[in-house]
């Protein structure tokens, strides 16, 4: 039997699988990663739409891009 945090990285991972099967259906329904970004940032906010302040949101938002940065930043060219 998983330990809590256990199941709180499976569940994790779960979500995240669905968010990048959701990524590619949105590559299709635009090419520019512009449009797809804002609507990932506006799902975002919906998320938390009358629990959080928007300011609320826009904190833990960077406070999640703090920790994936470093992940990301071996894996992607310069300047990407």
């Amino acid at each position: 039997m998983a330990t809590p945090t256990d199941q709180n990285f499976l569940d994790y991972k779960t979500a995240e699988k669905k968010a990048l099967e959701i990524v590619a259906a949105m590559r299709t329904a635009s090419p520019r990663a512009a449009d797809i970004e804002l609507a990932l940032l506006v799902a975002i906010f919906e998320l938390h739409k009358g629990s959080l302040p928007a300011e609320t949101v826009g904190a833990i938002v960077q406070g999640h891009l703090k920790q994936i940065i470093p992940h990301y930043a071996s894996k992607m060219p310069a300047g990407k």
